[in-house]
């Protein structure tokens, strides 16, 4: 992003990041509890943006780790005791529409893991370190990962157990039920659902956020 701080404090319509994110988990009738893992120095922000939104459910500021599945353990240790499903979503993705987080939720009761995802529209190369191209995958069979990601607690706790005694190192915690041979389903995501990345990524959340005002 190119940012002198944390992306999900930088500003999209008189507001931060992470507040759009925070409040579409608020709208979502299916989330009960809320927690943001990240590093104690954003915390003082974080709980001003908290306390300016007026939510009415529990938010838990978490402490990360080094690496987001460092991280993501965290956030598991800290969940509610009664916790039996969790979504796992990424701050950046402000977009996202309480109806898709509803829908991943509904969807985690009856599977052990799911992503949600879209199906990929332009034609994708494998290409070798010297430029050239090696494969053309058949794109029908390609689908762009996204957040919420969502799993069992109980089954994502023991994938995350093997990661650790396999020094396992992934992207992301459905590559983790992969290896440990355990389905994970695909909800239809959501092309709006957009990872705030560079500036122009920006620009873009700019304009939806805006129509989705007006059309309000």
């Amino acid at each position: 992003m190119g940012s002198n701080r944390n992306k999900l404090l930088l500003m999209v319509q008189s507001r931060p990041i992470i507040a759009w994110t925070l409040l579409a988990a608020e709208a979502a009738n299916q989330i009960e509890w809320m927690g943001i893992i990240s590093q104690p120095n954003d915390w003082q922000d974080f709980k001003r943006i908290i306390a300016s939104l007026d939510l009415t459910k529990p938010v838990e500021l978490i402490q990360g780790g080094s690496t987001r599945q460092e991280s993501v353990h965290n956030g598991l240790l800290a969940l509610p005791r009664s916790a039996k499903q969790v979504l796992i979503h990424d701050g950046a993705r402000c977009l996202v529409t309480p109806d898709l987080l509803n829908r991943c939720a509904e969807a985690i009761r009856h599977c052990p893991g799911l992503i949600a995802a879209i199906p990929v529209k332009d034609t994708i190369k494998v290409v070798a370190t010297n430029g050239i191209i090696q494969s053309t995958p058949n794109r029908e069979q390609l689908w762009a990962a996204q957040t919420p990601q969502g799993f069992d607690v109980s089954l994502l706790k023991q994938c995350h157990a093997e990661g650790v005694r396999q020094g396992w190192e992934v992207t992301d915690d459905a590559a983790l039920f992969e290896r440990c041979g355990i389905e994970v389903r695909i909800v239809q995501g959501e092309e709006t659902n957009l990872k705030l990345t560079t500036p122009q990524d920006l620009a873009i959340a700019e304009f939806i956020l805006k129509t989705r005002l007006i059309e309000r």
